[in-house]
């Protein structure tokens, strides 16, 4: 039941709408509707709302006093009483939302800027604009520059003008192998890049990039194998189309399977991108790059049934959305992951989506190569930086990309 006719009937919801609160009840109302909430989402988001003007009512305080702070007082007293859901903070979110929306209570506090995220975001326009890194490249590099800084800079971004070759290469040495060797190439790169900026800032004189070491990796050492033909058909018969779920996934295994499609590429499709009438869809590939793409009819005929049938109703224009509200698109190419790995799991095949292997790779066997797979490889070839598939010449691209 979708939360419009659970409101039309919930003596709780009329409850609230007929209190001193009752227009900004019936705001939040309209945005679990929005946002396509079941039954018991509606009920958890209206209850915790009830229970927090009755808690603000006993404690003597007032409504316009309600921010992220009051609201975690708020979930401890709650917490002591009952158990809270992973839901809640987000569903009183939506209540801070609605009550800044309308004025009600005072704009979200803005946290100070510090010296070092100062640094954090001089460095990400740096890279945006000076390297043309996509937002979420940007993002990977952060992890790893806050723990060189916190050790290596202890007391602050006034150490930066003291960091040394000896410091650079200790650091690496220390934790080379905390991770796996994909891990400590990513952290290199990340320290490459870092200190490659503080000398173009000048705030470290020295020319730090060039002692990053660089860790041993063996060419083609984790490339997955592919699946066979009757794997992939087992696959791809594990999806129950008889519902939504089912309908979503066989389309985007199908986009796996037939076209070699990356996960973020399925991820950023949207309704405009798919023109039905020349048979045609819009890839939004790596590096910001686009490429137009055949839509072969086996795979237009999984997307059209998922749309008919299967895709919930939204104002969001993602392709595939979540079937469990809100009913948006997919925050990452992680989410095709885990679809992919499910499919495997429930045909029995093991081996495959867990080993991080690029899901392109894994799901498209020679037996499936047709004029898709050999657009998809001609327009690889065409923009290299954007659609390579993985091998040498993405490798060497990518080494020549860090010097």
């Amino acid at each position: 039941m979708i939360a419009k006719e659970y409101l039309g009937r919930s003596l709780l919801f009329r409850r609230l709408k007929n209190g001193a609160h009752g227009e900004l009840v019936e705001r939040y109302a309209v945005c679990l509707v929005n946002e396509g909430l079941a039954r018991h989402g509606t009920w958890r988001c209206l209850n915790l709302v009830s229970g927090l003007l009755r808690w603000i009512a006993g404690s003597r305080s007032r409504l316009t006093d309600l921010d992220e702070h009051v609201v975690e007082r708020y979930l401890r007293y709650r917490g002591g009483k009952q158990s809270i859901q992973p839901g809640d903070r987000a569903a009183l979110k939506r209540w801070l939302s609605v009550l800044r929306d309308t004025g009600s209570i005072a704009p979200a506090a803005l946290l100070p800027v510090t010296p070092q995220e100062q640094i954090f975001a001089e460095f990400g326009d740096y890279l945006r604009r000076e390297r043309g890194l996509a937002p979420k490249s940007i993002v990977h590099h952060q992890p790893f520059i806050r723990r060189f800084l916190r050790e290596v800079c202890p007391d602050g971004v006034g150490d930066l003008v003291r960091i040394s070759q000896e410091d650079v290469i200790r650091y690496i040495e220390r934790h080379a192998r905390d991770w796996s060797a994909e891990s400590g190439k990513a952290m290199c790169w990340s320290l490459r890049a870092f200190l490659r900026y503080l000398h173009h800032r000048g705030l470290n004189s020295l020319a730090l990039a060039g002692c990053v070491p660089s860790i041993r990796r063996w060419k083609f050492a984790n490339l997955p194998t592919y699946l066979s033909a009757a794997q992939v058909q087992k696959a791809l018969g594990s999806c129950d189309r008889a519902t939504a779920l089912g309908l979503r996934d066989y389309a985007i295994l199908m986009m796996l399977a037939k076209l070699g499609m990356r996960a973020g590429e399925i991820v950023a499709l949207t309704l405009d991108d798919m023109n039905w009438r020349t048979g045609e869809m819009l890839i939004h590939a790596k590096g910001r790059q686009r490429a137009r793409m055949p839509i072969p009819p086996d795979v237009g005929a999984a997307v059209v049934a998922y749309l008919r049938d299967g895709r919930p109703k939204s104002s969001c224009r993602r392709l595939f959305l979540r079937t469990l509200a809100p009913n948006v698109g997919f925050a990452s190419g992680c989410a095709i992951t885990m679809i992919a790995k499910t499919a495997l799991e429930r045909a029995g095949i093991r081996g495959y989506a867990h080993q991080g292997a690029h899901i392109s790779d894994i799901a498209s066997p020679p037996s499936f190569s047709g004029p898709a797979q050999h657009c998809r490889r001609s327009v690889s070839c065409c923009d290299m930086r954007a659609t390579t598939p993985r091998g040498s010449t993405q490798r060497s691209m990518s080494r020549r990309s860090e010097h």
